[in-house]
């Protein structure tokens, strides 16, 4: 599957002209930037044109974004020189321990990342995912129900963690139509 998720996420960013204009952060990043460190390593997994990445080095932070996408990461490290952008298939990644001080991890789910999220986050390191639940489905049904969280399964997953900010619901994300999501900042403890 990773080989053709590139190829149709390369296709996707080839033929949308969004990556010739800034992208901005997602609203829940923004909303909840208090509960970001000012300096330090960060991980932007599956970032896309690298929205997220540049409001995070703005607040200070060094940053490594991956991306199946070759076009994505091109396009990303164009607008964000500092930015350290790897090309990767995240289904055979490896996160290396106690490395990051934050990890974003927006919209794109696969559940065993959560153990390295667990590990290469250091003690005190800050944990923000936001994806897709269940009830999107009945919008999108063309969306496989492995890519969608259960009811209450990211609070749980990481309820062992300090958790600064969560929700679980439909919001606005500024596109047609509204999106069903679970959203988490955790705090490894520590």
């Amino acid at each position: 599957m990773p080989i053709e998720d590139a190829e149709r996420w390369n296709a996707r960013y080839m033929e949308d002209e969004t990556h010739l204009r800034e992208i901005p952060p997602r609203r829940f990043l923004v909303e909840n930037a208090g509960s970001l460190p000012r300096q330090g390593l960060a991980l932007d997994a599956a970032m896309g044109l690298g929205g997220n990445a540049r409001f995070l080095q703005e607040r200070g932070l060094r940053v490594i974004g991956v991306d199946v996408s070759w076009v994505a990461a091109r396009q990303a490290k164009a607008h964000l020189p500092r930015l350290m952008a790897v090309v990767a298939d995240l289904t055979r990644f490896h996160l290396p321990d106690e490395r990051f001080d934050v990890i974003l991890n927006f919209y794109y789910l696969q559940r065993d990342l959560w153990a390295q999220y667990r590990r290469a986050l250091r003690p005190g390191g800050i944990l923000v995912i936001e994806t897709l639940t269940q009830e999107m489905h009945g919008l999108r049904p063309d969306i496989g129900p492995l890519y969608l969280l259960h009811p209450g399964e990211l609070k749980a997953a990481f309820g062992d963690w300090q958790i600064l900010a969560e929700r679980e619901g439909w919001v606005e994300t500024g596109t047609r139509h509204p999106k069903a999501v679970a959203s988490l900042i955790a705090c490894r403890p520590g």
